[in-house]
C-alpha cells in the first residue's frame, strides 16, 4: 500500500491548539500567589487568572482544568507537558523568553508607593520623596530596593525582612512611605485609609505580565493572543484586574492563612 500524507501523521503532528480542542480541556498551571489566585473558604480557586483562564475556556467552547503547581517548578512543568500553558502572573523576562514563547501582555503589575497621610501631605511629586529629609520602608532584598535607589536615591532607607514590618513602620508614623509590588500599596491603602493613601497614580515600576507556552507552538500563541486583544478591547481584562487588584470587596470570600 502506497504512504500518503495522511497515513504517516502521527498525534505528534497534530498542531497543541488541535489536541486541545480535540481533548475538549484547556489545562492551565498556576501558583498561589493573592491576588492572581487563592482558595476560598470552600476550597475553591479564585482568583483574577482564575477569571481569565475560565473566561478564556468559555469563550473557547473548552472545559478548564487548574493545576496548581510550585511557583519555582512552574516553567520545567509546562517544558514536560504537564498543562498547556501558565497563566499565573508570569511576568516576561528574556531570560524566561529563552524557556517559552510568552503571549501578548494581558496585565501590567510594578512597584508602587503608599504615604502616610500626615506626614506626606505635602509631597505630590516624585521630587518631593527625593529627599534627605524623608524616610521610606521596603523589604530586604527585594526588587523594590532598587526602584526606591532608582527614584530616590536621596532618600533614608530602612530595610525589614518583610511587607508587613515595613507598613507597619509607615502606620507608626516613622516612615514617610513604603514601596511594594502592586497590589500590596493599593490594598493597604483601603484596609488603612485612615493612615496611608496611594500620591502616585502611575506605578514607579511597569512589568508585563502574559501567557506561557512551549516554544513552537505558533497556533495557540495565535489564538491566545487574539482573545487577549478582544477582552483588552471591551474591557473586560481591565474590569477584572481593577476588581482584584484595586478593591478589596473579594476579601471576605478568602480562606484565612493566604
Amino acid at each position: 500500500m502506497a504512504l500518503t500524507m495522511a497515513s504517516v501523521s502521527t498525534a505528534a503532528d497534530k498542531s497543541a491548539l488541535v489536541e486541545i480542542k480535540e481533548r475538549g480541556t484547556l489545562r492551565v498551571g498556576l501558583s498561589t500567589f493573592v491576588p492572581w489566585a487563592m482558595r476560598d473558604k470552600q476550597g475553591e480557586l479564585v482568583g483574577f487568572e482564575v477569571d481569565v483562564a475560565r473566561r478564556l475556556a468559555k469563550d473557547a467552547g473548552l472545559k478548564v482544568e487548574f493545576i496548581p503547581t510550585a511557583w519555582d517548578g512552574i516553567i520545567p512543568a509546562l517544558l514536560a507537558g504537564k498543562f498547556d500553558v501558565i497563566i499565573g502572573g508570569l511576568s516576561i523576562t528574556p531570560e524566561r523568553n529563552m524557556s517559552v514563547l510568552f503571549t501578548s501582555p494581558y496585565a501590567h503589575s510594578g512597584v508602587q508607593l503608599a504615604a502616610h497621610k500626615e506626614l506626606s501631605a505635602d509631597k505630590t511629586t516624585y521630587e518631593d520623596y527625593n529627599k534627605r529629609s524623608v524616610t521610606l520602608a521596603v523589604r530586604r532584598g527585594a526588587f523594590t530596593v532598587q526602584t526606591a535607589k532608582k527614584y530616590f536615591p536621596k532618600a533614608k532607607l530602612r530595610q525589614f525582612d518583610d511587607e508587613a514590618q515595613a507598613f507597619q513602620e509607615v502606620l507608626n508614623g516613622n516612615a514617610h512611605a513604603a514601596l511594594a509590588s502592586s497590589p500590596k500599596p493599593e490594598h493597604m491603602a483601603i484596609q488603612y485609609s485612615d493612615k496611608l493613601y496611594i500620591p502616585f497614580e502611575e506605578r514607579l515600576s511597569r512589568g508585563s505580565e502574559a501567557f506561557a507556552i512551549r516554544h513552537g507552538e505558533f497556533d495557540l500563541l495565535n489564538f491566545f493572543n487574539n482573545w487577549i486583544l478582544l477582552r483588552t478591547e471591551d474591557g473586560w481584562l481591565k474590569e477584572r484586574h481593577d476588581y482584584w487588584f484595586t478593591t478589596l470587596d473579594w476579601e471576605d470570600q478568602i480562606a484565612e492563612g493566604q
